[in-house]
Parts: C-alpha cells; structure tokens; sequence
C-alpha cells in the first residue's frame, strides 16, 4: 500500500483515543484563540464519534463470538470495511 492510501486510512483506536486526549488538555488549558478552540472541539467530535463506532463493531464482534454453542446460531462475521 503507497504512503497516501496509508494515510487515508482511519486511525487506529488508540491514536485516536491518544489523539482526543491531547485535544481535551489543549482545551481545557484555556490557552487558545476562540478560532483555535472551535477547530480542536470540531476535530475532537470526529474522534469521539470514530471511537465510539469502532467500539460498536468491536461489540458486536463480541456478541457474536460468545453466542451460546448451539451450532445453529453460528453466523459468520465479516467486519464493515472503516
């Protein structure tokens, strides 16, 4: 895969979660123009909407792995494509 189909790949959970808890400290710091604090809180409601879908799936994947034994229940599970 080239550097920029990498790179437009979604991040990971936990450079996201990383990534959010920057933004919080750098808000919270009450350092920042208006401008600056807009664009970070924007930036941020991404990354908390990204987690919390990648915490779905990963839910849901765990749903369907501990599904009792009974073999009929069995379904296979193909991850959404992020």
């Amino acid at each position: 895969m080239s550097k920029q189909a990498s790179s437009k790949k979604a991040p990971d959970f936990e450079a996201s979660l990383q990534e959010l808890e920057g933004l919080v400290e750098a808000l919270e710091s009450g350092e920042l123009s208006l401008a600056e604090s807009l664009e970070r809180f924007k930036r941020g409601v991404e990354l908390s909407k990204h987690c919390h879908q990648m915490l779905d799936q990963a839910r849901q994947s765990v749903e369907v792995l501990t599904r009792p034994e009974d073999e009929e229940s069995a379904e296979a599970f193909d991850p959404p494509e992020a």
